[in-house]
């Protein structure tokens, strides 16, 4: 007979595979392969400074250099988490993990999943702005988004070199990019990962071009506590992101299910019903040596 630490390991490990097929940022969270978790909320960020270039002396030959690996504390800002209860009389052992994990897995593609995404891309809007990487206030048509998409490709470029960027565009924008018959003409595809899973999406010029529902693309939300009802939406000062071009290294998507636990009827002491907490920490890091290296385009003005 399984217990309850066998049922919460098998539930979380589907629940993880989910978040990363679904979710629209979950590549990112490749980007977090060196960070180290402490527990709960708390990770360390590596950080390697080294130094440059010099002159070579032919009598003293090679200058000396230095390289130093340093981590820094970063205390997660996302703590989210939900309990359920799933009736006694509704549901027994052999049939608890099916019925868990469909409740579990549809609370996280309704819920979960469009929220982490819709903080990943506040989050990456708003570094941007507070860098003078935004720009906007320009009507985007089929006319004319081949040109602009291609000049905010360069400006990441020129502040990058070559190297692989992702441009993440809203479902409207890329409709409209659709039919632009210069861009389409111009796209190829692209193989793209998240994690194990291998596709190709479209691109351009070697460049992935990935879309995200425009309900998930805005600069703003308000993450609401349980006193708001929980959820999340737009503030009412949110605006609405065309797309945003990164090189694939930059974000770094953190996101943790930390707490799972199941509890039986019989040790439940609230209802006669298999009780489950599910906790989640997650955030989004950007470091400050490349916050650069990034460009947002939204459709209103830049205030």
């Amino acid at each position: 007979m399984a217990n309850n630490l066998e049922f919460a390991t098998i539930l979380q490990t589907e629940l993880d595979r989910q978040m990363l097929a679904e979710s629209t940022t979950g590549w990112m969270d490749q980007n977090a392969g060196k960070v180290i978790y402490n527990g709960g909320a708390n990770i360390k960020v590596p950080t390697i400074n080294m130094d440059g270039l010099a002159d070579y002396d032919r009598e003293k030959g090679f200058p000396a250099g230095s390289v130093t690996l340093s981590y820094q504390d970063y205390t997660m800002t996302q703590d989210r988490g939900r309990t359920f209860m799933l009736d006694a009389m509704d549901i027994n052992e052999t049939n608890f993990i099916a019925n868990a994990t469909n409740v579990a897995a549809e609370f996280q593609r309704l819920h979960v999943i469009p929220e982490v995404d819709s903080y990943r891309y506040s989050k990456l809007a708003a570094i941007a702005k507070a860098g003078g990487r935004m720009v906007g206030g320009t009507a985007i048509t089929a006319d004319n988004i081949y040109g602009m998409l291609l000049d905010d490709i360069a400006a990441v470029q020129d502040a990058v070199g070559s190297v692989q960027l992702v441009i993440t565009m809203s479902t409207l924008t890329a409709a409209l990019m659709s039919k632009s018959k210069e861009l389409s003409r111009s796209l190829d595809l692209v193989d793209f990962s998240r994690g194990e899973i291998q596709t190709k999406v479209k691109g351009i010029d070697g460049n992935a071009i990935l879309s995200v529902p425009s309900a998930r693309f805005k600069t703003e939300y308000l993450f609401k506590d349980e006193a708001a009802g929980g959820g999340f939406a737009p503030t009412d000062a949110a605006k609405n992101i065309l797309w945003q071009i990164y090189p694939r290294t930059l974000p770094i998507g953190l996101c943790k299910t930390d707490k799972l636990r199941i509890f039986e009827p019989d040790t439940n002491q609230t209802a006669d019903a298999w009780k489950i907490d599910y906790r989640k920490y997650h955030d989004l890091l950007v470091l400050k040596q490349q916050e650069a290296s990034m460009l947002v385009r939204i459709a209103e003005a830049v205030a």
